[in-house]
């Protein structure tokens, strides 16, 4: 019973440390940290469609189920579908009167005594009409909460008020929501535009602190990106400029990193002294599909690594093409869903076409070569089913470039290959439309270093899949343009986007 989920419910805003608006790493980040009180923890999504419909997670042995949206992966709704397995308060009063019912709260206590009257609810049908015998579900609903009461054919036929109908009937189910009414927030229950966490106090005291989240990154070509905040003021954005934006920037905009990671990878060395050699002779300066821009991208990201590792391993020497890169090292920014690769100043990708002449009117600073920049930024999407789930929240991109219409982190690769192959078709070079396989799940590296079960600590919060093995789809294709690296899983869809 020490182990019961004990939680102050507020309509409309939170029950516990669940709060609506969190993203889905948040909140898998804090069941998993709590093994005893959410032994069992079942993660639920479309294979085909794992980015454009809801993703749930059960919580079985707690009665309760979150639902996230698919693009945001922001939780939408919770639902409660096992009073006896939780104990919820409501202005300091239980919502299940203890000895009363068979652990399900009544309509007369629910309209009585804890939230009061209000308008008339709604009849829906029921879906299955041989457990009810064709009757129907009683919706009783307040800003924010509802309640569910089962109805027999009989009773709906019944030509009396609702009140008098439902006084004895125990709710089986509960639904927290953003919203006025139940009725009137179905339509837009997966796309509502959520407040911010923090910005609108909705955490209550003594919880965790969420940090400034990052809504959408922008790309710009010639290694701009554009970090938009939209809960706050118009205009509030941060952008990371390759090759001119310090270390110190990205803490006074972001805070500290999670953790930091001493590069060390060295499998792609044949690659880059290939590349060496060939650019020593004759390939273009414009030439971006190099094989170590392709393989480099979230790779060194996936370790836990921090500020705490060996000198021997921050001081590696990873080839003798572009000189000794100490101090080298990955920012990594779990909670914002990005990394930043700190190297030596390195001049980005060219711009897209038509911008390649502001590029060249000397925007990028310059720095001692001996000081550290950012040089790549690497997207995560945190696609249900990938190999490195739940590592990073989900952050939404778009090429900006691309006009109008662009192409965004929900688009199919199909549909980001022909936009891309199109804008940069005389900048390609003669590896563009190949794609580089990758097995995150092979072999001793930092990318076999943590698995779906138990993300950095142990596979005690376990979390089951819906499709694939438990440790995720680990094998990946990688797609490379100017500037642009795109990692693909096998359903189509983009899981990671490094920039550089």
């Amino acid at each position: 019973m020490s182990n019961l989920f004990t939680a102050e419910l507020k309509p409309g805003r939170y029950l516990g440390f669940l709060i609506l608006g969190a993203s889905l790493h948040d909140v898998l980040t804090r069941l998993k940290a709590e093994p005893q009180r959410f032994p069992h923890i079942q993660l639920l999504y479309s294979p085909s469609q794992p980015i454009t419909e809801p993703v749930r997670v059960s919580l079985p042995q707690n009665g309760m189920r979150l639902c996230f949206d698919g693009p945001e992966q922001r939780l939408r709704l919770i639902e409660i579908l096992d009073f006896g397995k939780n104990h919820i308060t409501f202005n300091d009063r239980d919502l299940v009167r203890p000895g009363e019912t068979m652990g399900r709260p009544t309509f007369k206590h629910i309209y009585n005594r804890l939230f009061g009257p209000t308008y008339e609810g709604e009849f829906i049908a029921n879906a299955d009409n041989s457990d009810e015998g064709g009757g129907a579900l009683y919706v009783l609903s307040y800003p924010g909460v509802a309640f569910n009461f089962p109805l027999t054919a009989d009773e709906c036929e019944a030509n009396t008020g609702a009140v008098t109908l439902l006084a004895k009937k125990e709710a089986t189910s509960m639904a927290i929501f953003s919203g006025p009414s139940w009725a009137e927030s179905r339509p837009t229950l997966w796309t509502e535009v959520l407040p911010s966490c923090k910005v609108t106090g909705q955490i209550p005291k003594s919880k965790d602190v969420f940090p400034d989240e990052v809504s959408l990154a922008r790309l710009h070509g010639g290694g701009k990106v554009e970090l938009q905040r939209k809960w706050q003021p118009t205009g509030a954005s941060f952008v990371i400029q390759l090759g001119e934006t310090t270390p110190q920037d990205l803490v006074r905009e972001l805070g500290p990193p999670s953790a930091i990671y001493r590069k060390n990878d060295q499998r792609m060395v044949i690659h880059k002294m290939r590349t060496a050699a060939s650019d020593a002779r004759d390939r273009p300066s414009h030439t971006s599909l190099r094989p170590e821009e392709l393989t480099d991208t979230d790779h060194s990201s996936m370790n836990t690594g921090s500020e705490e590792d060996s000198d021997e391993e921050a001081m590696t020497v990873e080839d003798g093409v572009h000189g000794d890169p100490s101090g080298e090292c990955f920012y990594n920014y779990f909670y914002l869903g990005f990394d930043v690769l700190l190297s030596t100043p390195v001049s980005p990708s060219p711009a897209p076409p038509g911008q390649q002449q502001q590029q060249q009117q000397g925007q990028i600073k310059t720095h001692h070569p001996d000081r550290l920049v950012a040089t790549k930024i690497v997207l995560h999407g945190n696609i249900p089913g990938s190999y490195e789930f739940n590592r990073h929240r989900r952050l939404r991109w778009e090429v900006a470039y691309l006009g109008s219409d662009p192409i965004t982190s929900e688009s199919p690769f199909a549909d980001v290959e022909a936009r891309m192959g199109d804008t940069w078709m005389q900048h390609m070079s003669e590896r563009g439309g190949k794609g580089m396989v990758l097995n995150r799940g092979w072999g001793d590296s930092p990318g076999s270093s943590c698995e779906l079960l138990g993300g950095w600590e142990d596979s005690s919060g376990r979390i089951e899949g819906s499709s694939s093995a438990s440790n995720g789809d680990s094998t990946t294709t990688l797609f490379g343009f100017p500037g642009l690296v795109f990692e693909v899983l096998r359903n189509g869809y983009v899981n990671t986007v490094t920039v550089f």
